[in-house]
């Protein structure tokens, strides 16, 4: 499989989005969770997704899979190439990767996104603090300390 018929495979999974994060880091979402990510440019991994603790260990004893940086304490693993597992191999994971994520989504949100009521997916951690950094920015007072369990002592 290339990159684009797994993009293409991907995004066959219901409410599934794209989108390009991190400067060139291809990333498919569900419900702006992400369960799959693919760099854009030449880079040491090919693809990385999320699978199940059990699945993360007997991958990474494979040779050209690994722990995924950064996200291998959530049982992400990098395939050092596309073509390290077998077509098949690939989508059973990515499409394993996929539930994992949708099952833990809330049940009123899974119900939500199925009915068609769902609105459009909030905005990522990263862009929600972004936004209180630029309300808050005209603030000059610095925070007062509050005298919580952490400041006795």
């Amino acid at each position: 499989m290339d990159i684009d018929a797994i993009r293409k495979y991907c995004l066959s999974f219901p409410h599934t989005t794209e989108n390009v994060q991190w400067g060139c880091d291809l990333c498919l979402k569900v419900d702006a969770k992400l369960f799959a990510m693919m760099p854009l440019e030449v880079a040491p991994v090919a693809i990385s997704f999320k699978c199940t603790p059990d699945k993360f260990t007997e991958l990474c004893e494979r040779p050209g899979i690994k722990a995924a940086a950064y996200m291998a304490r959530a049982q992400w693993v990098s395939l050092e190439q596309l073509n390290t597992l077998a077509d098949s191999e690939l989508r059973d994971l990515l499409a394993e990767s996929y539930r994992l994520v949708w099952e833990r989504l809330s049940k009123s949100r899974r119900a939500a996104l199925e009915s068609g009521k769902a609105r459009a997916s909030t905005a990522t951690k990263a862009s929600k603090t972004s936004a209180r950094r630029k309300r808050t920015s005209g603030n000059t007072r610095p925070r007062e300390k509050s005298a919580g369990k952490r400041g006795r002592g």
